[in-house]
């Protein structure tokens, strides 16, 4: 069940939709056929929720979107890249506990 709270980022909306944001963003890049993204996908969603109103999260397709990952060096997903001022505050690589990326998101408030 997707969180209707998580955007989607593209190449196209990035700049505005994140860089350009009043608000901390959290950025999960990942793919459809990757196992650890499909593992997150429910922490991800919670934080959402979590977070409502205080950060803006959401999601870049790797496959879709192949500049913006390469614009920040994203080697392995998923990757979560928290954005505030539309500069990188801070990246985690790889599925991590959901205590883990609440701390992670509290780093940008």
């Amino acid at each position: 069940m997707a969180s209707d709270k998580v955007h989607q980022f593209t190449d196209d909306n990035f700049e505005s939709e994140v860089l350009q944001a009043s608000q901390p963003v959290l950025v999960d890049f990942w793919a459809t056929w990757c196992a650890p993204c499909k593992a997150i996908l429910p922490v991800i969603d919670e934080m959402a929720e979590a977070f409502d109103g205080q950060v803006k999260i959401g999601k870049v397709n790797v496959d879709e979107n192949p500049a913006t990952p390469g614009q920040f060096g994203v080697r392995g997903i998923p990757t979560l890249i928290l954005f505030k001022g539309g500069k990188v505050v801070d990246q985690l690589v790889g599925a991590v506990p959901k205590s883990q990326l609440e701390e992670f998101i509290k780093k940008a408030l």
